[in-house]
């Protein structure tokens, strides 16, 4: 059983990414093999019918198709732009979710499993996002574990090390972890 971990956001200071990195290291504590991205590694254009038709799908896309294939659950971690998804997220999800060369693209999501986290220094931790991000993996045919977290304040919720401080976050965060591990674990025999 592998989990794919990453966050929705680009900016190399993102608390969203923060986030991501410490469910990754509660994960390895967890004995669950995990790998964590960076999706600014995987730049793509924005997604355009017309380009896909010309020439296919980015090779970051493919790249990506094959991180998806190879675990059996994800743990997004995203920002939340004006009550939604950042268009990263979205472009990314876009883009992998294309068919090409006769395989359909749900195949990277359909069945998985998936929880998902947030991050905001607003008092509502992103937890609007969280919302559209269930209704859009759902539609691809994931299972969101009905466990999520939104960390408000994120912005003064992180050590000099970038470790979560409150005790009570790191709780919820290994909660989290612990049931989509536990999900993943019971999907996968």
């Amino acid at each position: 059983m592998k989990i794919l971990v990453f966050a929705g956001s680009a900016r190399s200071a993102s608390l969203n990414k923060r986030l991501a990195a410490e469910a990754y290291r509660l994960l390895g504590e967890a004995g669950v093999e995990a790998t964590l991205i960076d999706l600014r590694d995987y730049d793509m254009p924005i997604y355009d019918g017309d380009l896909e038709a010309a020439s296919g799908s980015p090779e970051n896309a493919r790249k990506l198709r094959t991180l998806f294939s190879q675990h059996e659950g994800l743990l997004i971690v995203t920002p939340e732009n004006n009550s939604s998804l950042p268009s990263l997220l979205k472009n990314t999800i876009d883009w992998i979710s294309r068919s090409e060369g006769g395989v359909s693209g749900g195949v990277y999501f359909k069945g998985k499993i998936a929880a998902i986290m947030a991050a905001s220094p607003g008092g509502l931790g992103g937890l609007r996002v969280l919302f559209h991000l269930r209704q859009v993996l759902n539609g691809l045919g994931m299972l969101v574990i009905p466990e999520q977290f939104a960390l408000a304040q994120a912005d003064k919720a992180f050590d000099k090390d970038g470790r979560l401080q409150d005790v009570r976050h790191v709780d919820a965060v290994r909660a989290v972890v612990a049931r989509l591990s536990e999900v993943c674990r019971r999907m996968s025999a």
